[in-house]
């Protein structure tokens, strides 16, 4: 399954949290496939693979303490074209 993030600082993370997210997020069962920082609402993207949504959840709960997130299933347009009839 892949997963598009959409991640919010509640403070400037240290260098140390910014370095160590990825890792954190890995060590729950979840492949990073890239990451953005962004400008506007939100301060990060991360597309990212896993097995389940509790892997995401988990992953991304490591982070907590400087970042919120929301995550969204991304559906590759060929299999939504399908599973929708057309």
């Amino acid at each position: 399954m892949q997963f598009i993030t959409l991640v919010k600082f509640r403070r400037k993370p240290t260098k140390e949290e910014v370095e160590g997210a990825p890792k954190r997020v890995e060590a729950a069962g979840v492949k990073v496939l890239s990451a953005y920082w962004c400008l506007g609402r939100f301060d990060a993207v991360v597309i990212s693979e896993a097995p389940n949504v509790e892997a995401v959840m988990k992953g991304f709960s490591a982070n907590l303490d400087f970042s919120t997130s929301e995550t969204v299933v991304a559906i590759p347009r060929a299999v939504a074209l399908k599973l929708a009839g057309y």
